[in-house]
């Protein structure tokens, strides 16, 4: 969070300084350039016309991933969404947004519809009885898809961890045979060089997901159609 905070003030700062008409340079245009990414087509493009009042929301929680996956990287760091309990903890709050944001957009009457959905061409006890047995699974629908956001991003960066540690494991498994085992520990460590090149990719991929799909649900309950 503190990275976040920093980087996202000294750009500010960046931008502050560069005159009028001018693009900014260096750190300050290359983030300016990735909210401006994330606020347009993630979510303006995904929650309608009144996605900018979520965008800081949905920034907030694409760089605030995106730190904490890349932070996983580093010698002795620790990615914090290799923890299900942080990744359930931005899941309950991407829920709690799209469903309070929902009840106040489309009101009382609208949100009750999501739950006990109505069906067109369907009138009297039947209808009602059908939309009182649909309603456990339109509840369950709504649990899914915070738990979707928390288990995949978890999975994700919690899968590449154990590969690395896999291949450093056949190390110390041929560490026994002599000369050989300097030719396995530098086939290995080309190995485990191209894995974590391919988690700077996943890293940034995985903030993307969970931001578009949060940009998504958000979106999905701001419409009453």
């Amino acid at each position: 969070a503190v990275l976040v905070f920093v980087s996202m003030w000294v750009a500010a700062r960046g931008v502050a300084r560069t005159r009028a008409g001018e693009a900014p340079k260096g750190f300050a245009g290359a983030m300016e350039g990735l909210v401006l990414w994330v606020r347009n087509d993630i979510a303006i493009a995904n929650i309608g016309h009144d996605g900018a009042k979520f965008a800081p929301l949905i920034i907030t929680l694409f760089f605030f991933i995106l730190y904490c996956n890349l932070l996983g990287l580093l010698p002795w760091g620790s990615a914090a969404t290799g923890n299900l309990s942080v990744t359930g903890g931005l899941a309950i709050i991407v829920f709690l947004t799209v469903e309070i944001a929902g009840f106040l957009k489309v009101g009382p009457k609208a949100y009750m519809a999501t739950i006990f959905p109505h069906f067109p061409g369907m009138h009297g006890p039947g209808a009602v009885a059908l939309s009182i047995f649909m309603a456990p699974i339109e509840l369950l629908g709504k649990i899914v898809k915070p738990f979707a956001l928390a288990v995949r991003l978890f999975g994700n960066m919690t899968a590449g961890h154990f590969v690395i540690l896999s291949l450093f494991g056949i190390v110390f498994l041929f560490g026994h045979l002599g000369m050989w085992s300097y030719g396995i520990g530098l086939a290995t460590a080309g190995l485990v060089v191209g894995i974590m090149l391919l988690e700077l990719i996943v890293a940034l991929l995985q903030a993307y997901v969970f931001a578009l799909l949060s940009s998504v649900f958000i979106g999905l309950m701001q419409h009453e159609h």
